[in-house]
């Protein structure tokens, strides 16, 4: 039997039916003519190796590569592109155009929808697009942001090991080396940091406060500062004159600007694999499809050229192009990637199949019945970006007070200034500046930058340890809620593939007789439950006979001749059309297909003479782990595409009490969705294409790492070995986490609350000592490594 044959399908085994590019940026290269990058409105054009704009009528540094020319700010670049054009141009390359009146979102705040890409008004994050496409490349911000990264990150260092050790350089003049660190300092912060000032001013300009209205205002004051101190040194009091200059902050700009760059670069790369799932799942369908012209001529055509009602031919080992209905044929199709069921379903005329399914040996014409947006691939890509969306990624602490934080820290620091300015002793104006500089620097967000993602990071690289994978850190804060847990039967309680049972033979047969010629009958085949028959029979050393006059009823079973033996194997129905009285075993039949089992009845020369069961068995993990996860606290649900009959014996035997069998893509979603309506964080675990829309939707979806791409995609969780004990370490880890997170965030919020005040000079009201910018630089970068180190503690906990 090969995957066509059909005989298996209809024992005891119920299968579910289906239901129905970013803007280029600014400075991008362009490659689609011969004259190299597309010239600027200036003239100018890009260098591929450094981003910078060049003037290719001056620049003396030219190349050229596969009759295009390129132009270049250095021989450093040219020399650099020579050596590797490929991965240059890549990077460079424009993206493929977004289709007219393409919807973008902002991934914080899914109720920003806008035609074409932009700025997020609330948080200012860059829009993606709602629903990706396969043809979409790297996010332009992303690539951007790296080249910025990379290309400063040595001058932020040399600015900050010039800041620590610049007093030990001898013949080096405190003047000088504020010069110096202001050439440093200046391309991080105006290019690397450009993107963040214009975040910050629309930030103001909206009147919308955020984190990038505390690092800009931070940056900006702790340069700006410093340039005055560099340039006019004159205006400050000698008080503040140290080591033969005014102290400078050049390293804390260039320094908060490198890492916020990295920490967004970090959130990018996370970001974009929220799409894969969709991707994915687009990269199921094929491309082309063979249709039947009215003339009996065939051709293949672009699957966007199918409409409803053409004749398609579907080949022996192709995947199905569209929904539709068989008109002429016999097959089966595996449809576990929609419906989850490990076993091929028989399709014969009148048979619905669904689209990107994949045919067995046997021939098909199906006419279209659904195609494009209507098909049952389209509703579930539909379902995980909808489900994608509506989720919002979780607002931390730091965002959550970040409106107020930011409008306390600003009055703090006007209200500084106008208090020194105006009652302060001279030169008034000049303490003034120096104070609010300290609060502003003070108050930068460091530390509340850092909180999160050092823990995020620790706690993953744990929980990897562990045999977790954790996507983001949105999982690891929602895990610890979860009340109530979803699971997939096929491969997530089970293996997922079909194995030998049992085997009950009648006089004058045994038990291997009865498998010997099963297996001996199904030795050619491919079939799923042919392979577990076969393969009982080699581990018990049986000698197999190859078969003669081999034939296949669709649905029903297949007969040959073994020894000389007409011998038969199938369902109920083939045994009625060969006229064979199976009633000798009906109780055990029914025994083992109420355990979930598919029975298959062997005939021999027209005389019963026993049955075989084949079922997808339980893992071994199983049993402990969903007990422990009951010990845990959480309610268990099992949801399935499988028979309602396979799912409840499959329940029985675990203890789950809730069971919905038979459910579709759409009603595993629908049940999530049920189940938070009714107040309940609600996890899905599972391993198949069918599970993506629930793992999607729910409050975190775990998924099995024996199971799909696309359902991993899906998920935010995924346990590498697919062993469910993980989920109760998973959980440890979330709620650990969180407390460590709540420590950081504590840790910074108490150094600004202490830092602020100080920095204000209340101190100086009561005979203290003022702060000056560079203590307050110092408190800062103490707030930082205390979040660093506490951090760290969760790898021993």
């Amino acid at each position: 039997m090969s995957p066509h044959d059909p005989h298996h399908s209809a024992h005891g085994h119920d299968h579910a039916t289906g239901t129905p590019s970013p803007v280029r940026k600014a400075g991008a290269c362009c490659h689609g003519n011969q004259a190299g990058p597309a010239p600027l409105a200036d003239g100018k054009v890009t260098d591929p190796v450094c981003g910078m704009q060049v003037d290719p009528l001056t620049t003396p540094h030219h190349a050229e590569h596969e009759g295009r020319s390129w132009h270049f700010c250095s021989a450093g670049c040219r020399s650099k592109f020579i050596a590797d054009p490929v991965r240059y141009l890549q990077a460079t390359s424009e993206p493929a155009p977004v289709p007219p009146g393409t919807e973008y979102t902002c991934p914080m705040h899914p109720q920003i929808v806008q035609i074409g890409p932009g700025i997020c008004p609330i948080c200012g994050m860059a829009l993606e697009p709602m629903q990706p496409s396969l043809d979409e490349q790297e996010n332009p911000e992303l690539t951007d942001f790296r080249r910025r990264f990379w290309w400063t990150l040595p001058l932020s260092v040399a600015t900050m090991v010039l800041a620590m050790a610049g007093n030990w350089l001898h013949g080096l003049s405190p003047a000088t080396r504020g010069y110096l660190e202001l050439a440093l300092s200046t391309p991080v912060v105006l290019w690397a940091g450009w993107p963040f000032f214009q975040r910050w001013w629309q930030s103001l300009r909206l009147r919308s406060p955020n984190m990038w209205t505390l690092i800009g205002t931070g940056v900006s004051a702790a340069y700006g500062y410093s340039v005055v101190a560099t340039l006019a040194p004159d205006l400050f009091p000698v008080s503040f004159h140290e080591h033969g200059r005014v102290g400078v902050y050049f390293e804390a700009a260039a320094v908060i600007v490198s890492l916020t760059l990295l920490g967004q670069l970090l959130e990018l790369k996370a970001r974009s694999r929220t799409s894969s799932a969709i991707k994915a799942l687009l990269g199921l369908a094929p491309k082309t499809a063979r249709r039947l012209r009215d003339d009996g001529q065939e051709e293949d055509v672009d699957l966007a050229h199918v409409q409803v009602g053409d004749r398609v031919r579907v080949r022996p080992g192709e995947q199905v192009p569209v929904d539709g209905r068989v008109l002429e044929g016999r097959s089966h199709v595996d449809e576990s990637m929609l419906t989850g069921e490990p076993i091929p379903v028989a399709k014969q005329p009148g048979e619905h199949v669904i689209g990107a399914t994949l045919n067995g040996t046997g021939s098909l014409i199906i006419q279209a019945e659904r195609v494009g947006a209507d098909s049952v691939l389209a509703q579930i890509v539909q379902l995980v970006a909808q489900a994608q969306r509506s989720r919002a990624p979780m607002q931390r602490l730091a965002d959550q007070v970040s409106f107020w934080f930011v409008l306390a820290v600003m009055v703090a620091a006007v209200a500084t200034l106008l208090g020194w300015g105006l009652f302060g002793p001279q030169p008034s104006w000049t303490y003034g500046v120096l104070n609010a500089v300290s609060v502003l620097i003070i108050a930068c967000p460091c530390a509340l930058g850092l909180a999160t993602p050092m823990s995020i990071m620790v706690a993953s690289g744990r929980a990897a340890q562990a045999g977790v994978l954790f996507r983001d850190a949105e999982a690891i804060e929602t895990l610890r809620r979860i009340d109530t847990l979803i699971v997939d039967k096929t491969g997530t309680l089970t293996e997922g593939r079909p194995a030998f049972r049992s085997v009950v033979a009648l006089q004058p047969h045994n038990e291997d007789d009865v498998l010997r010629l099963a297996a001996s009958l199904d030795a050619g085949s491919e079939h799923p439950l042919a392979h577990a028959i076969v393969n009982e029979a080699r581990t018990r050393g049986l000698p197999l006979t190859q078969a003669q006059d081999f034939d296949s009823d669709t649905g029903i079973g297949v007969r040959g001749m073994v020894n000389g033996h007409a011998m038969a194997l199938g369902n109920t129905a083939l045994m009625e059309t060969l006229h064979v009285d199976v009633s000798a075993l009906a109780s055990q039949a029914q025994a083992l297909r109420d355990e979930g089992a598919s029975v298959m009845y062997l005939a021999s020369d027209g005389q019963f003479a026993g049955l075989i069961a084949v079922a997808d068995p339980i893992k071994a993990s199983t049993p402990a782990a969903v007990q422990a996860l009951r010990d845990s606290g959480l309610r268990i649900v099992m949801a399935t595409g499988d028979g309602e009959r396979t799912a409840q014996a499959v329940a029985r035997r675990l203890g789950i009490d809730e069971v919905h069998g038979e459910v579709r893509p759409a009603d595993k979603a629908a049940l999530v969705a049920r189940l938070q309506a009714e107040g309940h964080r609600v996890a899905m675990a599972g391993d198949g294409i069918n599970d993506a829309p629930a793992l999607a939707a729910a409050d975190v979806g775990i998924a099995m790492g024996t199971g799909t791409d696309v359902a991993m995609s899906s998920a935010q969780v995924t346990l590498v070995k697919g062993d469910l004990t993980a989920i109760v370490r998973a959980r440890a880890i979330s709620e650990t986490t969180v407390r460590n997170m709540r420590q950081n965030l504590a840790f910074a919020f108490f150094y600004n609350a202490l830092g602020v005040p100080v920095a204000a000079g209340v101190l100086a009201l009561f005979g203290g000592p003022l702060l000056s910018p560079m203590l307050a630089a110092l408190a800062m970068s103490l707030s930082s490594a205390s979040v660093v180190f506490n951090a760290l503690r969760l790898r021993g906990e």
